[in-house]
This record gives structure tokens, C-alpha cells and sequence, in this order.
């Protein structure tokens, strides 16, 4: 494991005296995508980037009225009048961030301090350059006197506050809600059903199998090292502890089939004709090349749906799903049965990609948008301002995090983002698990499609300032195994 020497730049638990300090952290594990991230952490136009291409791009949505616990006007937003929030609304180009299930979490107490953790919610909007730019933060979600909604017109480092407590409070929910949750655990319901209810020889079982690689010993490793009473999120975040309960419990309570399926996602989140949207474009054509694969190979085997309706396995294994992994929540949308073959398609489909595709998305690029530590705060240690213009540089240093804090979440990152040595890539079918020849010509065109599509990626980001690599499918770890 990689270990930063801490006694070199940590004395017990040390406020942070300057970023000078992180800059020597971070050139020990620097990237090119984090070095980026250092050089452009305080623009607004990679702020607002990172809700599309960055770690977390499943929090923004369009929006065509304003939510009244978020009361901006449009001299706020729109000083020089040329536009309003209505008409800007009207042409689809207002979009929201709504941290909602992080209000009232109770955060963490760290090294004997109490720590804070915000529920923002993040105005932007998609400029005449077709950049999401933030134009309104407000801290907590209800609006009040106390509760002041900070602009890009006010000082700068009210603003770049402002901006810093969002990042934590996206940090916070992504590790906990897009990471945890919809990936290693989801993957672990799935591959314990898989294993409980299909045989070997079951055409799912092989399909499938192939992706549950690992994910049981590393959701084990993380139960012990990240989230166990001493592990290191338990102990260096804001929302460790009784707070990462209630988050957990109340992303479960959210989450639904539609938001498992990036078509479903992406269309209920209105972001179709958003521009510059990698996570969408690179996720929407692996998605297709993935159920075309499905389809074909498991229509050798279900001839019409009422093979999928009399396969009694295949029942019992969507059943365990819903009840263990859903909670029996008819609400969620998660067949409770399959009733014809395009159901069984597209559900194999969304296991497939939650299990590879959405991890690598969530997860590789932690040490890239998280190594630079003021992008990604993982505590604030002094609770959000309540007036302006009481900022200053020595405020923003004593908010953010104590250096023994700094140096443990930047060894964690650096970890979790560190490819196995025996890692398998989406294309690489290094064991066999089918013999009939239509179902491995059918690999055989999923490999080229997948490989076909790398080349497009590899080649668009050819001509990008910041290359969108997570969902190459060359890079794409296959399973849930780190």
C-alpha cells in the first residue's frame, strides 16, 4: 500500500497553515488529471464540469420551475437583464444539484472536534458556450436570513467557499450513495442471488458470473477497513459514524430501477441534448452495445417470454433481488418476476453495467478529482457561514480539514483508484464459460464492438483539455474488485 511519510508533514493533528502544505502531499501521487484539477479547482467552469464528468455524475438535473426552498430572483443570477431565470428555464438551460438526504445528518467528530456537513443545493446554467457554470449556492435547505444565497458576483472567497462546501457535501454523498450503495453493494446482492439461485450451466449464471469477480472479498476488506468502527471513513469524514447509517439508509429509500438504467437515467434527469456530456455519451453506447450482447446471446436460449416465465430459477434469483436487495419496495420499480424476454434483457443488462461500467465511473478517477484535496474535502471542520463578507484566506484554512485528516484520505484515494495487477477488462474473456457456437460468436462481436468503441473514446479525448477515460472499455474493470 502506498503510504505518504506523515511524520515529514503531519504533527499530531495540525491545522492546515497553507496550501503549500497539500502541494507537497499531493506531488507524491500527483496525476495528469489531478494536476489539472490543482491548476483549475477554484473556476467556475470546471466546478460546474465535474456534475457531468466527474466522480458523481448522477446528481444534476434539468429543472423548469425553481423549488420555493430556494428563493433566487433573477437580479441575483442575471445582473445585466439580457436573460431570466423563466426564459432560461424555458430553453432548458437552468439545471439544479439538490444534496436534500444531507439534511440533518449528523456529522462526525474528528481528533475531539465537531466537524459539518451541508445539504446545498447549486443553481447553474448552461452558458451561450455550452459550459454548466454554478450561478447561485445556497448551504442548508431552508432559506432564512442565516442562510445566505452566495453568487459568482460576491467576493471571491466567499464565493470559493461556498464552492468548497458543496465539493465535501458531493464528496460525502458520492462515496457513501453513488459508490457504496450503487455499486459494491448492489454488486453484492447481485452476485449472492447469482450464486444462490443459478447453476453454473445457466445461460445468466455465464453471462454474469464473469462480473462478480472479487466484489464479495473486497466489500469484505471494505466492511473492515473503510467503514468498520476504526476504519479510515468511519474516522476521517464527515459523515462517519451514525451519520453514514442515516445517509445509507436514506439513498436505499431513493433509489429506483429507472436510475439504474443510464437510457431511464439520463431521460428522467432531462439531460439528452446536454453538450460535453462524456458520462452520458461514452455510458448510453456501452449500455447498447451490452444489452445488444444480452439480447442476442439470450435469445438462443429464451425462444418466446414464455420461456422466461417458466424458467423457475431465473425466477427465484429476480425474487431474492427484490426481497433481500430491494427490500420488497414495489415502489423502487424492480421486477419483482420477469414476464417476457425484454425484461430479463434489459435487467441482465443493468446488472452488467452497474457491476462494471458505473464503478469505473464512480471510482477510478478518485486519486484524479480527489488527490487534490480542496476539490473534494472529505470534513469541513467549522460550520458554514451565515453572513458575507466575513471570509477570509485564514477562514478557508481553518475549515478545511487537520493534515492527519488530509493525509489519510489522500492515501485512501490513492488506493482505491489503483488497478489490481491480475485486473480484467470489459473485452477480455480470459475464461470460458459457453461452447455453443452462436453464443461465443456472439463474445466475439461484443469484444469488437467494445474495442471499436474504445478507439472512438481514445480518439475524442485526443482533442479534450481534461480526456473523459473512465468508460473506455479498455480501462473498464469488468467487476466490482477494488
Amino acid at each position: 500500500m502506498f503510504k505518504l511519510k506523515e511524520t515529514e508533514y503531519v504533527k499530531g493533528m495540525d491545522q492546515l497553515k497553507n496550501l503549500h502544505q497539500v502541494e507537497e502531499l499531493h506531488k507524491k501521487l500527483m496525476t495528469e488529471t489531478s494536476k489539472y484539477v490543482m491548476q483549475n479547482w477554484k473556476e467556475d467552469s470546471f466546478f460546474g464540469s465535474q456534475f457531468l464528468n466527474g466522480l458523481n455524475p448522477m446528481m444534476i438535473r434539468r429543472i423548469e420551475s425553481l423549488p420555493d426552498k430556494f428563493p433566487v430572483k433573477n437580479h441575483m443570477v442575471f445582473p445585466d437583464g439580457n436573460d431570466t431565470l423563466g426564459s432560461e428555464m424555458e430553453k432548458g438551460n437552468i439545471f439544479l444539484c439538490d444534496y436534500s438526504i444531507l439534511d440533518g445528518v449528523e456529522a462526525n467528530t474528528i481528533n475531539d472536534k465537531q466537524q459539518y456537513l451541508t445539504a446545498p443545493l447549486v443553481l447553474l446554467h448552461k452558458n451561450h458556450n455550452d459550459e454548466m457554470m454554478p450561478i447561485a449556492i445556497q448551504l442548508k435547505q431552508k432559506p432564512g436570513e442565516d442562510n445566505p444565497i452566495f453568487l459568482p458576483s460576491d467576493s471571491e472567497l466567499d464565493w470559493l467557499l461556498a464552492k468548497l462546501y458543496v465539493r465535501s457535501a458531493d464528496f460525502n454523498l458520492h462515496e457513501l450513495n453513488s459508490h457504496l450503495l450503487r455499486t459494491h453493494l448492489l454488486a453484492e446482492v447481485f452476485a449472492v442471488a447469482l450464486k444462490r439461485n443459478l447453476p453454473r450451466v445457466h445461460p445468466v449464471f455465464k453471462i454474469l458470473i464473469r462480473h462478480t469477480r472479487y466484489t464479495l472479498q473486497i466489500n469484505l476488506n471494505a466492511r473492515q477497513s473503510l467503514i468498520s468502527e476504526n476504519g479510515v471513513f468511519t474516522k476521517f469524514t464527515a459523515s462517519g459514524g451514525n451519520g453514514m447509517v442515516t445517509i445509507l439508509e436514506r439513498s436505499l429509500s431513493n433509489l429506483t430501477y429507472k436510475s439504474l438504467c443510464i437510457p431511464d437515467d439520463i431521460k428522467e434527469r432531462g439531460l439528452e441534448d446536454v453538450k460535453n456530456f462524456h458520462y452520458r455519451d461514452d455510458g448510453l453506447k456501452l449500455w447498447d452495445i451490452m444489452h445488444s450482447f444480452v439480447k442476442d446471446t439470450l435469445s438462443y436460449y429464451y425462444k418466446d417470454d414464455s420461456d422466461v416465465e417458466n424458467d423457475k430459477e431465473l425466477q427465484e434469483w429476480i425474487q431474492e433481488i427484490f426481497e433481500h436487495g430491494f427490500l420488497s419496495k414495489t415502489g423502487t420499480g424492480i421486477p419483482q418476476k420477469f414476464k417476457t424476454k425484454q425484461e430479463l434483457f434489459k435487467f441482465v443488462t443493468m446488472v452488467m453495467f452497474t457491476c462494471s461500467a458505473q464503478h469505473a465511473a464512480v471510482n477510478s478517477g478518485q486519486l484524479d478529482f480527489y488527490g487534490w484535496m480542496p476539490n473534494g474535502p472529505s470534513t469541513m471542520e467549522e460550520p458554514p457561514p451565515t453572513k458575507k463578507n466575513t471570509v477570509d484566506e485564514a477562514t478557508i484554512l481553518k475549515t478545511l480539514p487537520d493534515m492527519e485528516t488530509i493525509v489519510k484520505g489522500m492515501e485512501t484515494v490513492y488506493v482505491l483508484s489503483t488497478q489490481a495487477c491480475d485486473s480484467i477488462s470489459l473485452p477480455d474473456f480470459k475464461r470460458k464459460y459457453f461452447t455453443e457456437n452462436i453464443p461465443c460468436e456472439n463474445i466475439l462481436n461484443f469484444q469488437k464492438n467494445l474495442r471499436k468503441l474504445s478507439k472512438k473514446i481514445q480518439k475524442r479525448n485526443e482533442g479534450l483539455d481534461l480526456p473523459y477515460t473512465y468508460l473506455d472499455p479498455e480501462k473498464v474493470e469488468n467487476s466490482v474488485s477494488i
